[in-house]
């Protein structure tokens, strides 16, 4: 199987991961969000990515302090741009509560798969050109379209199953159903959550160092995920201290004793009663799940040659598949009609399809550079051929000068 497939594979699991990784959080009980949330998040952004950087590369410390010896405004950056990722992650709530699921999902989604994935090469200056005279650029670009294509479908087999909810459970969906508001909260999250992929692409120069400390090929997006989740780390804790101060919620970390919210009504205890270990083991469990979904795009990027910027549209695609058959598995879906089953099921194919697409694009630059490696190694060959010959014909011509 050529490698640009194994990449798009890796991706596959890392949109499963992603997909997944909500699904612990549902058995932790009685803690509040922020509590739960920055529980899982130290597992994410700082236990995971350490311990397996630190098995599974080379020189880890030695690498990063070369990194940002050499390269400060790039660490730096990468930082920067996890930390701003961080920010998109938390106003993607808000974009639920301003326009609902679908719709929300639609506009943040879309802004995040298509600026995450063309500002590289905009960046770069090879967008243009590469339009005009890359075919396989061009190929890619066309699975990037497939995926919004896709994206756009999911937001209609989303806005279909909200229109066939009875009137109490669409007004609990959406209660403060804002567009304006919404749209603008929906933009901030999908561009802010883009700069994972610039955040990545910054914290390239600690690839190549982590690879000459000897680190295999598969392995040397990690230290660069250490960087940018620590990015991500400082938005979420500063959000979430902000929280665990306003509702006075921190004492959930240690204390098996909950508030109960609902104690003001008749016949409610005062406090609830919370496992401790079975919360700490989910929350950790939904952390390290998400962590997954970075780790095996770092295996999937290191796998797609020149065109590693369209690792954001595969990751983008294959978190909607996944997320849409957990939705169908856990029944999210039930009592819709066979119109909106069948719109969501094509929507799962449209961005299946799409990985195959940009998969596919990625495979021909590969060819081609494939091509144009093996010309010039029969160019030189040829020439390496044509030296002896050259020097005995210069030889042969060459009159001999008699000796004084």
């Amino acid at each position: 199987m050529p490698s640009v497939f194994v990449g798009v594979i890796y991706h596959w699991l890392g949109g499963l991961a992603s997909g997944s990784f909500y699904v612990p959080y549902k058995a932790v009980k009685r803690w509040s969000w922020e509590v739960y949330w920055l529980a899982g998040g130290i597992v994410s952004w700082l236990i995971a990515p350490w311990i397996l950087a630190l098995c599974l590369t080379k020189g880890l410390f030695p690498s990063l302090a070369e990194a940002f010896s050499t390269a400060p405004q790039a660490m730096g950056l990468a930082y920067l741009f996890g930390a701003l990722w961080g920010i998109g992650g938390l106003t993607f709530g808000l974009t639920m509560r301003y326009l609902g699921m679908s719709l929300g999902m639609a506009i943040a989604l879309g802004y995040c798969t298509v600026l995450g994935t063309i500002m590289p090469p905009i960046v770069s200056g090879t967008f243009v050109e590469s339009m005009k005279t890359d075919p396989a650029f061009v190929v890619t670009m066309l699975g990037l379209g497939v995926c919004m294509i896709g994206v756009i479908l999911a937001a209609i087999a989303g806005t279909s199953k909200e229109r066939e909810m009875d009137a109490e459970a669409k007004k609990a969906a959406i209660q403060e159903f804002n567009f304006v508001k919404g749209l603008t909260v929906a933009t901030i999250s999908g561009v802010f959550s883009a700069c994972m992929a610039y955040g990545l692409q910054a914290a390239e120069p600690l690839a190549v160092i982590s690879k000459a400390h000897g680190t295999g090929d598969l392995w040397v997006g990690l230290p660069k995920l250490c960087v940018v989740l620590l990015g991500g780390l400082t938005s979420n804790a500063i959000w979430c201290g902000i929280l665990l101060a306003k509702n006075k919620t921190a004492y959930q970390f240690f204390n098996p004793e909950v508030k109960n919210p609902n104690a003001d009504k008749e016949g409610e205890p005062a406090t609830h009663r919370v496992n401790m270990a079975w919360n700490y083991f989910f929350a950790g469990l939904a952390g390290l799940t998400w962590y997954m979904q970075f780790f095996f795009y770092s295996m999937g990027e290191t796998k797609m040659g020149e065109f590693q910027f369209s690792s954001w549209t595969l990751h983008m695609a294959s978190i909607i598949i996944f997320s849409s058959i957990w939705g169908l598995a856990l029944r999210e879906w039930k009592g819709t009609s066979r119109f909106t089953k069948f719109i969501l099921g094509f929507a799962i194919f449209t961005l299946l399809y799409s990985t195959i697409v940009v998969g596919y694009g990625n495979l021909m630059k590969a060819q081609a550079a494939d091509k144009a490696e093996a010309a010039v190694e029969a160019v030189e060959g040829e020439a390496d051929a044509q030296a002896p010959v050259a020097t005995e014909a210069l030889e042969a011509e060459t009159p001999e000068v008699p000796a004084e």
